[in-house]
């Protein structure tokens, strides 16, 4: 006598039964305000999987930690000499040095968080599938760590300002407001460019060339202000609204004695808000909707 096969509930019996025992779908994504109330809660993990990383990512070098601040250093004197000395970039800006060096060390901030913010997912898909937490933490911890760096070589970019005759004052403090306003931007670029990178796995090949192209478009070594008025009129506008040079012009406003509103775009911090708000709001949500997507596959 054949058994016949046992009868399997249909999917609004299996829904029934797991409301009525409390189950919920494993690793559904959660509604946006939930979604931010749990990274909330994730904040300590953020901050100690970021100070892990930092200190682990220069653990096999001799020099450990110094490279931190020798690694954009070498960049600087690198740039001065292609730059400032053979193509003769530095003609007509007073204190190249600091405008230099500003302009590396700020950029380099944006950089190094849009590259680990492409692989942040796709580098972690064992940490996604061992434990459950909001993806959003990994872009956000990079982004973190970037930070950090960038603090830690602001002592040098200090000390060179002031050893090249610059004078401390109110206009220092500009500063503050315009990192927080580059952190929340860069912050918001990481997201997209991990959830982009999840799916790409090939863009974190493609991103030093659109990078190099971004630097090259943003004043790192000359003054996009001497050269508006000799390049066509849609790159005038590319490179007027191109949010690292908004933040590189404030930090240089902000820090150096010769560079005077008159270089900055006009409406320059309305700018810099726009683009912390746009990126920071939009790559947030971007990233999230996508949450379920992460480490599948």
């Amino acid at each position: 006598m054949r058994v016949p096969p046992p009868k399997v509930p249909d999917s609004a019996a299996l829904a029934e039964l797991a409301n009525r025992f409390g189950l919920s779908v494993s690793g559904a994504r959660p509604n946006l305000v939930e979604y931010i109330r749990q990274l909330w809660s994730r904040r300590h993990f953020i901050s100690t999987f970021s100070r892990a990383r930092l200190t682990a990512m220069y653990s096999k070098a001799k020099l450990g930690q110094v490279w931190q601040v020798v690694t954009p250093i070498l960049n600087v004197a690198v740039y001065f000499l292609v730059f400032g000395v053979l193509l003769k970039t530095k003609r007509g800006i007073p204190d190249y040095i600091p405008f230099l060096v500003t302009g590396v060390f700020i950029f380099t901030f944006t950089q190094t968080s849009v590259m680990t913010g492409t692989r942040s997912v796709a580098d972690n898909l064992g940490l996604i599938r061992a434990v459950h937490f909001p993806r959003a933490c990994l872009p956000i911890s990079f982004t973190l760590i970037q930070l950090q760096q960038l603090l830690i070589s602001c002592v040098v970019l200090i000390g060179i300002i002031l050893a090249w005759g610059q004078t401390p004052s109110m206009r220092w403090l500009l500063v503050i407001p315009a990192l927080v306003l580059q952190a929340t931007f860069n912050t918001g670029l990481a997201l997209v460019m991990a959830r982009i990178g999840s799916k790409i796995t090939d863009m974190a090949q493609l991103m030093p060339f659109i990078l190099r192209m971004w630097l090259y478009l943003s004043g790192v070594f000359y003054s996009i202000h001497d050269k508006l008025g000799t390049v066509a009129r849609p790159l005038q506008v590319i490179m007027d609204v191109n949010p690292a040079a908004i933040y590189i012009g404030l930090v240089r406003f902000s820090l150096i004695d010769s560079y005077t509103a008159g270089q900055l775009p006009s409406h320059v911090w309305l700018m810099a808000l726009a683009w912390a708000v746009i990126l920071g709001i939009g790559g947030f949500v971007f990233f999230w909707q996508a949450e379920e997507s992460y480490g599948r596959g």
